[in-house]
């Protein structure tokens, strides 16, 4: 005869396990209880056992296969019998590694046209003893669920031969079922106290039968099987539906929220009004949490700060600045900052760039699109100005004004916020020195400006140092340590400073 063994529940309600390795092959001959595999789930690795005599004709499963709970793993030819297949799952042997439970399967073989489909599998039964134990209670004719532990809260194979022995009296036999009982039963509500599941009546059943399918629905729901009311039997056995599964964790959903609804409603009955209002997460705002999530959890941030004396910087705008006036353009500091970066990026190629994930390409850019963070009310939008290494200072500056304009005004095009390689974040204009900016993916880097600050510094003229009051401004360069590392950073800022120590070095720009 052969049997298809399905793995049985070799965890608390597991779903599946990993086969790490056969101890069989085809072809062995095996004993009961022979362990025949090793399965890990979440919880442990442990040995499943063989549950007849006989010899592998088939494996089902490949070593490192991940296999569902219910699904036939091995196929034995049982010695000396000759007949239709049947479907057999095998108690989870617990005492194999990480368990440290006893259980015994009450589940026999099911006549082949009962498990063609969907053969029922009887759970666990919580009774505390090893194979070795259960077998000889087998031979012996004692039932093992009558048999009470004597000390250890296992049941002995002295346990056995004690109860089973011609010497002990049938009300000593009597007085021991009603010890086991008693003891498997403490915490326990009789099979019999079925009630419909929405009363969330405690029912904890020490059997449950149930196909496959149920189990499966069970575990993903996080449902003990033997918890679930039913007042249908199988074999002479509680048995389960999947309607009376899903009914159940609907009812138990519905009541978890009954009681989440009633704790806020007492914790608002408990604390005084505060004044607050809400309003929706929506929109931009939302489109922003998206993308800023997205970015900082995939590329790994670093952010490199340091300081930049811009005094000379602050001496050339404010010259500049008339002008600009005389052509109708204010001219911020912004700008001097964009062709600084710009300059960089061309002397630091490797920080422009982009990592293209789907292609595990590193995309290096010729150009040089330079996005500037914007404030509105609905948050920070990132107009692009093109080719600022390609225009002039006033052309970047009268671009970039009109840009951010439109982007207070909710103007500005999608086309305006695309194509960008790099972005700048004033954080300064607000009071702030340094900060941690989230790389605009798919950028590499961004940088953070502080507020220009006068601080002293020494200066060192004609071999004199003196100290001397400085305006300074801080850099925050947050960059995607994937493509980049520490170095690349610091050379880059370090160019950055370079123009805007010097920013008649732009004019060569």
């Amino acid at each position: 005869m052969v049997r298809e063994f399905e793995l049985p529940d070799v965890g608390e309600g597991v779903a599946e396990g990993e086969l790490l390795r056969w101890r069989v092959e085809p072809g062995d001959a095996v004993s009961e209880d022979q362990p025949v595999a090793e399965v890990e789930t979440d919880k442990a690795v442990v040995d499943v056992p063989s549950p007849v005599d006989g010899v592998v004709e088939e494996l089902r499963a490949a070593e490192g296969e991940m296999v569902p709970v219910g699904d036939v793993i091995i196929v034995f030819r049982v010695d000396g019998e000759d007949g239709p297949k049947a479907t057999e799952t095998a108690p989870a042997d617990d005492t194999t590694a990480g368990s440290g439970q006893q259980t015994e399967v009450g589940a026999t073989a099911q006549p082949a046209e009962e498990t063609q489909s969907e053969p029922a599998i009887t759970q666990r039964v919580q009774v505390p003893a090893p194979p070795s134990v259960r077998r000889l209670a087998r031979e012996l004719g004692v039932d093992i669920s009558s048999v009470a532990d004597s000390s250890s809260g296992r049941i002995t194979e002295p346990d056995v031969r004690a109860y089973a022995s011609p010497e002990s009296s049938t009300q000593e036999r009597s007085s021991q079922q009603t010890t086991a009982a008693e003891q498997r039963t403490q915490q326990a509500a009789p099979a019999q106290s079925v009630s419909p599941a929405q009363t969330r009546e405690v029912v904890d059943r020490e059997t449950t039968v149930a196909v496959p399918k149920t189990r499966h629905i069970a575990a993903e729901e996080g449902i003990d099987l033997d918890t679930v009311p039913t007042d249908e039997q199988k074999d002479g056995e509680p048995f389960v539906t999947l309607e009376a599964v899903q009914e159940y964790a609907e009812a138990q959903q519905q009541a978890q929220q009954t009681d989440r609804d009633a704790v806020v409603e007492r914790a608002a009955a408990d604390e005084p009004a505060r004044p607050e209002s809400r309003k929706p997460y929506k929109g931009i705002r939302q489109t922003i949490g998206a993308a800023m999530t997205s970015s900082k959890y995939t590329a790994p941030h670093v952010t490199h700060q340091d300081e930049v004396d811009v005094t000379a910087l602050v001496d050339a705008r404010s010259t500049l600045r008339r002008e600009a006036e005389a052509q109708d353009i204010r001219l911020t500091y912004m700008p001097f900052v964009m062709k600084a970066c710009a300059a960089a990026l061309q002397e630091n190629p490797q920080v422009n760039v982009s990592l293209d994930e789907a292609n595990e390409e590193i995309v290096e850019k010729q150009y040089y699109n330079i996005g500037v963070a914007t404030a509105t009310d609905d948050g920070l939008l990132v107009p692009v100005v093109e080719n600022v290494d390609a225009k002039g200072l006033l052309e970047v500056a009268s671009e970039t004004n009109e840009k951010t304009q439109k982007a207070r005004e909710r103007s500005l095009s999608p086309e305006e916020m695309r194509g960008g390689t790099f972005t700048i974040s004033n954080i300064g204009g607000i009071g702030g020195e340094y900060g941690t900016p989230i790389i605009n993916q798919p950028e590499s880097a961004i940088l953070a400006l502080g507020e220009i600050k006068k601080k002293p510094r020494v200066v060192e003229a004609d071999g004199e140092e003196t100290i001397e009051p400085r305006h300074i401004m801080t850099l925050s360069l947050s960059f995607d340590h994937r493509v980049l590392d520490g170095a690349d950073a610091a050379q880059f800022t370090n160019s950055i400073q370079k123009y805007l120590q010097n920013p008649n070095l732009l004019l060569l720009e």
